[in-house]
Order: C-alpha cells, then sequence, then structure tokens
C-alpha cells in the first residue's frame, strides 16, 4: 500500500470515529468501545475492498457485509453515512423512536445486509449469503465482522463447521478481537483463545493482524481473496475503545455514556489526529 493510499484510510477512519462520537453524543447513548475498535476494519472494507454501488444498495453482484457484533452501530452508520448510501444528516436521528437507525443493525436502512443485535446469528446468515452466491454462480464475496466475546455463541461454530464443510473460500470472517466484552476481559469470561487454531480446526485459512493498522487489513482481505478452498479467518488484534486515550482499553466503555471531561478528551485527541493526517 503506498502512503497517500495508507494516509487516506488512516484519515477515514478519524472521521469515522468522529462522527459515530458526535452521533452518541446528540443520541446520550451508544457502545463507544466495540465500534471504535473497528473503525479501522469499516474504512478498508468501505472505502477501498467491498464492491458496492451506493446508488444500487441492493444490487445483486454487490459484495456482502454482515455486521454479527449488531450493537456496534455508531461507526458502522457513520461510515455507510460517509460513503454516501444516506444522508450524513439522518445520524443525528440516532437511537430516536422517529429514526430508521436504531441501536442495533437493521436491513431497511440502505447499505445494511443483514438486521443484528442477538449475538451469535451473523456469522450463519454470512454462510448463507456464501452457499446462495455459488448456487447462483455469483462471483461476490461475503464479509462477516464478530466480535471475540460473541464467539462464545454455540451458533458461531455451528456456522464455522459449515463454512469449512462446504469449502466456501468467498466468505472472509473477521474477529475483532479487542479482549474485552460486556462484564469484564474475555479471558476471565469465557477464553476464546487460541481463536485462529480454533477456526483452523474448522477447515479455514487463518491470519492474525493488528486491525487497527489499515495496511495490515488490507494484505489481509487481499491474501484471503487468493485462498482457494477454504474461507478465511482474519483475527484483527486491536484495542477497545481506540482512538482516545479516554476510551481506550476500559470495559465500561462498552456502552458506558461519557462524562463532558471524556467527551472534551476524544473530541480534542480525534481531532488532533485528523489535523496532522490532514496536514
Amino acid at each position: 500500500m503506498d502512503l497517500n493510499k495508507k494516509r487516506e484510510l488512516e484519515l477515514t477512519a478519524a472521521k469515522i470515529r468522529k462522527t459515530a462520537l458526535e452521533t452518541i453524543r446528540n443520541a446520550h447513548s451508544g457502545h463507544i468501545g466495540g465500534s471504535f475498535s473497528m473503525a479501522d476494519i469499516l474504512a478498508v472494507l468501505y472505502f477501498d475492498k467491498l464492491n458496492i454501488d451506493v446508488k444500487n444498495p441492493k444490487w445483486i453482484d454487490r459484495d456482502r457485509f454482515v455486521l454479527s457484533k449488531g450493537h456496534c452501530t455508531p461507526t458502522t452508520y457513520s461510515a455507510l453515512a460517509m460513503r454516501g448510501f444516506f444522508p450524513m444528516e439522518d445520524l443525528k436521528g440516532f437511537r430516536t423512536m422517529t429514526s430508521a437507525l436504531s441501536g442495533h443493525m437493521e436491513i431497511h436502512v440502505p447499505g445494511v445486509d443483514m438486521s443484528a443485535g442477538s449475538l451469535g446469528q451473523g456469522l450463519s446468515v454470512a454462510v448463507g449469503m456464501a452457499l446462495y452466491g455459488r448456487a447462483n454462480k455469483k462471483d461476490y464475496r461475503v464479509f462477516c465482522v464478530m466480535g471475540d466475546g460473541e464467539i462464545e455463541e454455540g451458533q458461531i461454530w455451528e456456522a464455522a463447521m459449515s463454512a469449512g464443510y462446504y469449502h466456501l473460500d468467498h466468505l472472509i470472517g473477521i474477529v475483532d478481537n479487542n479482549k474485552l466484552q460486556l462484564d469484564g476481559a474475555v479471558k476471565d469470561v469465557m477464553d476464546s483463545d487460541p481463536i485462529d487454531a480454533k477456526f483452523a480446526a474448522f477447515g479455514w485459512n487463518t491470519i492474525k493482524i493488528n486491525g487497527n493498522d489499515v495496511e495490515e487489513i488490507s494484505d489481509a482481505i487481499d491474501a484471503a481473496g487468493k485462498q482457494s478452498g477454504k474461507p478465511t479467518m482474519i483475527v484483527a488484534e486491536t484495542v477497545k475503545g481506540k482512538g482516545s486515550s479516554a476510551f481506550e482499553g476500559k470495559v465500561k466503555f462498552h456502552g458506558a455514556y461519557p462524562t463532558d471531561e471524556e467527551f472534551e478528551l476524544a473530541f480534542k485527541e480525534l481531532n488532533e489526529r485528523i489535523a496532522g493526517l490532514e496536514g
């Protein structure tokens, strides 16, 4: 990846985080931690890798994106709006009764391929999308982002077994491995490590990366595209709340609403990051 492209994607990720934080502040609620940890992944997918058409969101040959960790809408809806699927102004209605943008991903929103919220179900849907594509001789790819706490759900492993059995090499999973979930550290609730070895045992190609590095994310997706005969699981090592010292590595920001001081610090750091990348 050339330096200009890397800088552009890093800037996009910072703007996604800032837009998401504005959205959360306006709504007085929203999941910061897991949303911020995956912002770099969203930047690479929506602004570089996904074959999509914002003017035709239901285009049959588009790549599919399934947000299985469906409560992480602040950054996902921000990325969709920034990409042009719906007006940025719509973000002001986030989590209000009159808005289509609820706290969990919903399929009636332009650009959304699956409703989500009940965790553990997204990979099963992604497997179905991939099987449909194969049956209908489509060459689109299906991406599914999961949380490392979410993969404690048994349905994930049924889907993983199916994907390996059917050799779904146009299916790319990404585990946002930020190591924290609602009730504490993942290792203390239900340790999911070694994630890569477990998916490999189910017949997946596995790649471990720094999930907050846009170049590593891009390279991993490119490598997955060259894989034949196996689905690929990218284990993205991330930091919960990545983007501001107000939130990073703090379990309470799985869903907690920041104080005025925390908002002030976060916006200051994000603005500095944006200014540095634009300069």
